[in-house]
């Protein structure tokens, strides 16, 4: 794998860019976050896929930064799908993730932001604009700004199974052949809790928890997750070990004794 070159200065100004579309998001997702009129609109004509006009102005917020400031990379958003660049980086956007957290008035949604070569993210932001928490890893960074000040971010130590802490969003975590390899992973692990969306991966990088096994994901709503678990010592691929980049399925662990012990309970037939 060969990473694409970034000085040390590029890294810083990549860095400040971020934090600049994820102040941007902030102002236009709270700006419409627990309002009595907010209207919702569905993507998918037979199932519920919802949009809201903070997911739309908060992309169009971060792309009108990213013209400005940088102009040959690409970006690549939920909301508004891909635009080319010729740096070989793209600005990974979910304005955001959670959008049925964030329509119900629940603090557990996200935005999302991945800086990424052709090999994966290399900089990623998980921001919770409500809580005041913003969860940064990449470039030799590993960190969370919030309510509680600046603080770095590390993964949990290894512990067994039996005491281990598991997060997914959706109970039926995709097909049913998922929900079957998810459950046997539920079935060993102390505790399984749902519903936190892209929080749950800040979860494991801030050390709180150990586990999120979800599937169906697309790039925009795991890449930054990776870089700020990878950045805080954890580990992220796919249900077979492989890169979980590209969407899919995705398994994020603390540590490598817990990443091993729950791909042997995921590929483990029945």
């Amino acid at each position: 794998m060969t990473r694409l070159t970034i000085s040390p200065d590029g890294r810083r100004a990549a860095i400040a860019t971020a934090h600049r579309i994820a102040d941007a998001a902030r102002r236009e997702t709270l700006a419409h976050f627990r309002t009595s009129d907010l209207p919702v609109e569905s993507k998918a004509a037979t199932a519920f896929d919802p949009v809201t006009v903070a997911d739309r102005a908060a992309e169009a917020a971060m792309r009108d930064i990213l013209a400005r400031e940088r102009p040959e990379d690409a970006v690549f958003g939920e909301e508004m799908g891909r635009s080319a660049g010729r740096s070989g980086l793209t600005w990974v956007l979910d304005p955001i993730d959670g959008t049925r957290a964030y329509m119900s008035g629940t603090p557990t949604w996200g935005v999302l932001i991945a800086l990424a070569d052709e090999d994966g993210p290399v900089l990623g932001v998980i921001d919770q604009p409500y809580i005041g928490e913003r969860f940064v890893g990449g470039f030799g960074v590993a960190e969370v700004v919030g309510p509680r000040g600046r603080r770095g971010l590390a993964t949990r130590a290894p512990r067994p199974m039996s005491e281990a802490t598991l997060f997914t969003t959706f109970p039926e975590v995709g097909t049913p052949q998922e929900g079957a390899a998810f459950r046997r992973v539920a079935a060993q692990a102390r505790l399984t809790r749902y519903g936190m969306d892209c929080y749950a991966y800040a979860l494991v990088a801030a050390g709180q928890i150990d586990l999120v096994i979800e599937a169906g994901l697309s790039a925009y709503d795991i890449q930054a997750p990776i870089a700020v678990i990878e950045a805080a010592g954890g580990i992220v691929t796919d249900w077979q070990g492989g890169p979980a980049h590209g969407g899919g399925q995705a398994i994020a662990a603390a540590n490598p004794q817990v990443h091993a012990a729950a791909l042997e309970l995921l590929n483990r037939s029945d």
